[in-house]
């Protein structure tokens, strides 16, 4: 991993990371920034936490070419939205997160966007290419699909389940990376 371009500090404020985090060398991470332990980070994403923060728990993974930010705070939003993502999230390949609220153990799929002011409940499957729009709620235990992302059916036990292999999965595969790494 290389820290100067990778992790980058923004107004003083460097990102912190846990124990065991892989920080992908093609990505970039930046500012008020806060990746739990067993996080991964793969190419080309960015996590940009300039206007406001980003939390994101354990054992979440952060797929290629996704994009998460916040909603700086304004005269049309005075608090602004940070960013905050649950543990054992799959932020599926080119997601966009911003200024949303994702519980625990929630598969994001591959090009969904969730919007400013968005919160997700814990164990939701987000299907690939949904849009949720701004301040929608999705309650946990749902598949969500569509634009704008609405309820298909109530989760399977195998999708349940399905959240931490996931997640386990990408813990293990960073660790491989890590391992590379040092030898």
């Amino acid at each position: 991993m290389s820290e100067a371009t990778t992790l980058r500090s923004w107004r003083g404020v460097t990102p912190t990371l846990g124990e065991r985090v892989y920080i992908d060398p093609q990505c970039m991470v930046l500012g008020d920034v806060e990746l739990g332990d067993d996080c991964s980070v793969w190419p080309m994403a960015v996590i940009r936490g300039d206007m406001h923060r980003i939390r994101i728990g354990a054992r979440t993974s952060v797929q290629d070419g996704s994009v998460l930010h916040i909603t700086h705070a304004s005269d049309f939003n005075p608090d602004g939205f940070p960013l905050t993502i649950g543990n054992e999230v799959t932020i599926g390949h080119k997601a966009i997160l911003h200024g949303c609220t994702l519980g625990n153990r929630i598969l994001v799929g591959m090009g969904a966007i969730v919007m400013d002011g968005a919160v997700v409940d814990d164990e939701v499957i987000i299907a690939a290419g949904a849009v949720v729009p701004p301040g929608k709620h999705l309650a946990g235990g749902q598949v969500y699909a569509g634009n704008p992302a609405k309820a298909l059916r109530p989760l399977k036990d195998k999708e349940r389940a399905f959240f931490a292999y996931t997640a386990g999965n990408y813990v293990n595969l960073k660790d491989e990376y890590l391992s590379a790494a040092e030898g």
